[in-house]
This record gives structure tokens, sequence and C-alpha cells, in this order.
């Protein structure tokens, strides 16, 4: 499956880059780590959140070292 990342413009952000479904969000850290969020892990209220501030470009990594930590989904390769 081929992802389309949308660059994120967040000021001094961990996270570099990110896409968006219908259920999920799939975060690309700086570190070249990316991860899937989705509405079973860690729900659907973090991941609506989280698309939120990722089309803002404000907050995502802030928000997942707050409330999601290490609740993803998979870690992708």
């Amino acid at each position: 499956m081929r992802r389309t990342m949308q660059i994120y413009h967040g000021a001094n952000s961990g996270v570099s880059a990110y896409q968006i479904g219908s259920d999920f969000i799939v975060v690309q850290f700086r570190s070249g780590e990316g991860y899937l969020y989705n509405h079973l892990s860690p729900g659907r209220r973090h991941v609506t959140a989280m698309k939120k501030l990722a089309v803002r470009n404000e907050g995502l990594a802030t928000y997942i070292s707050r409330h999601v930590r290490e609740n993803y989904a998979e870690k992708l390769a």
C-alpha cells in the first residue's frame, strides 16, 4: 500500500509528515520512525484529536507524548 504523506509544518516539531484516512492517522517522525494510530488503538477520540492537530500543523507531537505515548496500532518500517 503506497502512502501519500502530507508535510507537517509545525515549528520545532518532532513530526515531519502525516497521512489521514477515514479511521486512522499515520505519523512520520523526524527520527524516521512511522506509526499507525487507528480507532482501535489508541481509539476514535484520540485519532480525531490527532487529525485536527495535524491539519492545523500545531501540537501533534506534544499531544502524542502527553496522551497517546506508545498506544499505537502498528510501528511502520
